[in-house]
């Protein structure tokens, strides 16, 4: 059994995408917040977290819809072409505003309530086809092979970052936005929206939804003891998990929401927090989710393979461990220098690392719980949990940031972080090893 890595890339198209379009949020969307439209930290935090408000019922709806839904396309093409083309429409949309209220414009569409509701149906949108996009990995691949499958779509949302944080580092350093009244952010929302179009298309001319999805169905069929759920009186899955399996699912959850209040706290508020400590600028901080971004790509394939020798959980294990030293890190390196340095490099590559380790492998331990007939409603209980945590973080820790210091920051973020490694322990399920490949087999089928 091998994973088809030409087929797992072009799935990853649609990921790669959505990462692009979140980078530019969690990067700009707080800054012109705050920047344009005066807000102050907790107000524009709650702004922020709207996403993930709406994420909590929309990503799991949409998931068990895109379960039940036929058509000559697939079950999840159709909601990641229609989500795309509206949210690439949008997001072409949101700076023109932006500019507008800037330059004073005295139109209805250039005021602040023009925007935050468009802000809302673009994150409505993106919310449509998110889940359905992930789910459609292991739609198509067997079980033993998520991790793998995983690593290879989160390197490409990876990647669809670095080509973002690139595009960002290179037109908006420090030195061509520093004492600027004003900085014009539509160039980026352009070349977002363009990114997007492109991958989505490309996916859909590359990758036959249905073919694959009967190719992998007919595989599980053939291997009925992955099937962790209980059997009906005709020995057919019911969907239902046993209790045991339920307590892993719950406290893998939980793990989940953890770091992700860990984690987001740091994409959200980077930005702004290193204006305050260090006055740098989205550069800088670019800079420094570049240097991450690249330290995940170099290590997603690796962890892939490694997850197949010691388990899903143990190098979730590492990844919550190493996260948590590297917050400590970043607390001290950007307390101790106006400026962004190398060892500030080396430590945001490390993050990168530990950030692979865990997401490899937290996905594909969810939906190894479920049947295959399931993947979409059990990937929006994934996004329930990390949108929890993203709901809340935001808020919290720009609460924090406002009423106690910008410096506790990194504190909050490693505390977090630590709690979901003590969760993870707790977790007894969805930890199946595939079985590792040598020599060139183990670059599996490229066909």
């Amino acid at each position: 059994m091998k994973l088809n890595y030409k087929t797992t890339i072009l799935i990853g198209l649609a990921f790669m995408s959505i990462t692009a379009f979140w980078q530019l949020y969690d990067n700009v969307i707080p800054l012109l917040l705050t920047n344009t439209f005066h807000l102050n930290e907790t107000i524009s935090g709650a702004i922020m977290a709207a996403d993930n408000i709406l994420a909590l019922f929309l990503l799991p709806f949409f998931g068990r819809l895109s379960d039940k839904t036929k058509t000559p396309i697939g079950k999840r093409m159709p909601f990641i072409l229609g989500g795309t083309f509206v949210s690439v429409m949008l997001l072409n949309v949101l700076p023109v505003i932006e500019n507008g209220y800037a330059a004073g414009g005295a139109w209805p569409i250039f005021s602040f309530g023009f925007f935050v509701f468009l802000l809302g149906l673009l994150l409505f949108t993106m919310s449509t086809y998110r889940s359905p996009a992930v789910a459609l990995m292991p739609d198509v691949t067997p079980k033993p092979l998520r991790s793998r499958g995983n690593a290879i779509i989160n390197l490409m949302g990876a990647g669809g970052g670095i080509i973002y944080l690139i595009y960002a580092s290179v037109m908006y350093p420090k030195s061509k936005i520093e004492g600027l009244d004003h900085v014009n952010y539509r160039p980026l929302f352009i070349f977002v929206s363009a990114f997007m179009f492109i991958c989505i298309i490309l996916m859909k001319l590359t990758v036959n939804e249905p073919k694959l999805a009967a190719e992998n169905e007919k595989i599980e069929k053939e291997h009925p003891e992955w099937n962790l759920t209980l059997e009906d009186e005709k020995g057919e899955s019911t969907g239902k998990l046993p209790k045991d399996v339920m307590r892993s699912m719950l406290f893998l959850l939980a793990s989940i929401m953890l770091w992700f209040i860990g984690y987001n706290a740091v994409t959200t508020w980077f930005t702004t927090y290193i204006s305050n400590i260090m006055g740098e600028g989205l550069g800088g901080a670019s800079t420094c989710f570049l240097i991450a971004n690249v330290g995940a790509i170099i290590s997603y394939i690796p962890i892939g393979h490694l997850a197949s020798k010691i388990g899903r959980k143990k190098s979730i294990y590492f990844g919550t461990l190493l996260l948590t030293l590297t917050f400590c890190l970043c607390f001290v390196l950007t307390t101790t220098s106006d400026h962004v340095t190398i060892p500030m490099y080396i430590v945001f590559a490390l993050v990168g690392l530990a950030w692979a380790a865990i997401n490899v492998n937290s996905l594909p331990m969810v939906v190894e719980m479920c049947r295959g007939a399931d993947a979409g409603k059990f990937t929006g209980y994934y996004y329930t949990a990390s949108m929890a945590g993203q709901v809340i973080t935001p808020i919290m820790a720009g609460f924090l940031m406002r009423n106690v210091s910008y410096k506790i920051l990194f504190i909050y973020a490693t505390l977090f972080v630590f709690v979901s490694f003590i969760t993870m322990t707790q977790v007894k399920h969805g930890d199946v090893k595939a079985t590792v490949s040598s020599g060139l087999d183990a670059f599996g089928d490229m066909d």
